[in-house]
């Protein structure tokens, strides 16, 4: 059969980065993306990029508090908007030079038959076909969602103005960091959730320690709060739990995960299930030569494994038979303030739940005087090797946490052992050397 292309991207998000390899590597390619704007997808657009941002304006409005600073400053969201769009103009122009020789294509496309993707009322062929469709916000049936009172994340990284109270529906990493941005910033802060702890599958001491962060930051807790109903009332919501307890505010900001866009699939050929599009260790799907990669296929809902995923199919599609990704050795972070959560490979709860043998080290930064001056006063580290003494996974509560936890990456990367890990001498005075003193321990 003669194909239009080699490889079609269903979806231009991360999969631009596959698109981009492959074009090198003398392929053929196409990417069929509905709002060719949009090039780099969620993360990019209304993810990771200018919520990371966001909250690098709200760091610095929350050390201006320091009892040695004096004077207020105030965050001007139209200005912050400006310069996020400016940024994210620049970036995507910046995608599109080096999609330079690749079909871009301006549709919403469908994969409509094996091979075959429709855009518009036009067929396009492929060897492959790599869909990256990505997620939406989820929200619960009993919400009604208007992008004006009831809101989601999408809706806070385009706003021009603050709002003087907000409620956050959620504690994943989107109500999380959003909780923390908005109290950060000066804004009255309710934290709903269903349960009765904050990152419950983390080591327990740093899930206690983030609760008190965000208590400390002004975040008002509402734990054991799953939403029943929200009704309008006098120009306000009133927010009231299965359990009966009401909340009135003004803004709702629904939170409660995302969920993967499996539409674009309409042939019976590729399984779907409740998590996303079906696939094997490969990222292909049920029809062979289809992969999914990204937010879609329900594996892992982070930018960076998007794009592991899709340059592993591009690795492969070239003959290159690349090492299989291991999902739990991906990085995974949750951006709060003043400490961020990171963990990577085999964390606790885990390792207890498989019945596995393992060692812990657990150093509280409390006290020690580079975390105390460095707003780490609740920060954690917890380091766990394997029976044999190789290290197997590690959570950090800490500023920067997301950098620091590529210590522990790399040593189950390198496939180090303890004793290894401890001839690593770390600078001092740094959050790192910390990192080196739980290694010690170990």
């Amino acid at each position: 059969m003669n194909y239009d292309y080699d490889v079609i991207f269903l979806g231009g998000g991360l999969n631009y980065a596959g698109a981009i390899i492959a074009n090198r590597g003398g392929l053929k390619c196409a990417i069929i993306e509905k709002n060719t704007a949009h090039l780099g997808g969620t993360c990019l657009h209304n993810g990771c990029i200018p919520s990371k941002m966001y909250l690098a304006s709200a760091e610095t409005i929350l050390r201006s508090r320091k009892e040695f600073i004096n004077g207020e400053i105030k965050l001007d969201m139209q200005k912050l908007d400006e310069s996020k769009e400016a940024l994210l103009n620049r970036a995507t122009q910046s995608i599109a030079n080096q999609c330079n020789g690749i079909d871009i294509i301006e549709g919403e496309g469908v994969l409509s038959a094996p091979h075959t993707v429709t855009a518009g009322d036009k067929n396009y062929t492929a060897r492959y076909i790599i869909i990256g469709s990505g997620a939406k916000p989820f929200i619960p049936d009993n919400i009604e969602y208007d992008k004006d009172r009831v809101i989601t994340s999408d809706d806070v990284l385009n706003m021009q103005t603050l709002p003087n109270e907000i409620a956050v529906y959620g504690d994943g990493a989107i109500g999380l960091e959003m909780a923390s941005f908005f109290a950060s910033i000066g804004v009255e802060t309710h934290l709903l959730w269903r349960h009765d702890t904050l990152l419950r599958r983390a080591n327990e001491m740093i899930s206690k320690n983030i609760y008190k962060q965000m208590e400390s930051i002004g975040v008002i807790l509402h734990p054991n709060f799953e939403i029943g109903s929200v009704t309008d009332i006098d120009n306000s919501l009133e927010i009231e739990s299965k359990s009966g307890e009401k909340l009135q505010i003004s803004k709702l900001l629904v939170a409660t995960g995302r969920k993967a866009n499996t539409d674009a699939v309409q042939t019976d050929e590729i399984e779907t299930d409740k998590k996303g599009i079906v696939t094997d260790e490969h990222f292909e799907t049920t029809l062979k030569n289809h992969y999914a990669v990204g937010d879609c296929n329900g594996k892992i809902q982070l930018a960076h494994a998007a794009r592991a995923e899709v340059l592993y199919v591009i690795k492969r599609i070239l003959g290159k038979n690349p090492d299989i990704i291991n999902i739990d050795n991906i990085v995974k972070f949750i951006h709060t303030l003043p400490c961020s959560y990171a963990c990577v490979g085999k964390i606790k709860s885990q390792l207890e739940s498989s019945k596995t043998e393992y060692k812990e080290s657990l150093l509280p930064l409390f006290g020690l005087p580079f975390a105390m001056t460095h707003d780490g006063a609740d920060g954690v580290i917890a380091l766990y090797s394997d029976s044999e003494g190789f290290i197997v996974g590690g959570e950090i509560f800490a500023p920067n946490a997301e950098e620091l936890i590529a210590i522990v990456a790399m040593a189950i990367a390198g496939e180090l052992d303890a004793n290894s890990a401890k001839k690593t001498i770390l600078a001092h005075p740094t959050f790192s050397e910390s990192v080196e003193k739980c290694f010690m321990r170990l």
